[in-house]
């Protein structure tokens, strides 16, 4: 008999969806994503929807680099 499983609909910039998979695919060990719909969408597992977005918000806050203002030249 099939079993239907809750999902999520994601939908996000590539880069960002490049990430959710990798988080998925390296520290979930694939538990999260049920279904890879195209280059902007996902579906996922509606209780992992929270631990994507905590370990998304941590990734980009080790990748963010602020713009450092520009000097003047006078």
């Amino acid at each position: 008999m099939p079993r239907a499983i809750r999902g999520v609909l994601i939908e996000c910039e590539p880069a960002i969806k490049s990430i959710l998979v990798h988080i998925d695919s390296n520290e979930l060990k694939n538990d999260a994503i049920i279904e890879d719909l195209d280059d902007t969408r996902l579906v996922v597992k509606e209780q992992m929807v929270k631990t994507l977005k905590s370990r998304l918000n941590e990734k980009l806050k080790e990748t963010y680099r602020p713009e450092q203002p520009l000097e003047d030249s006078d």
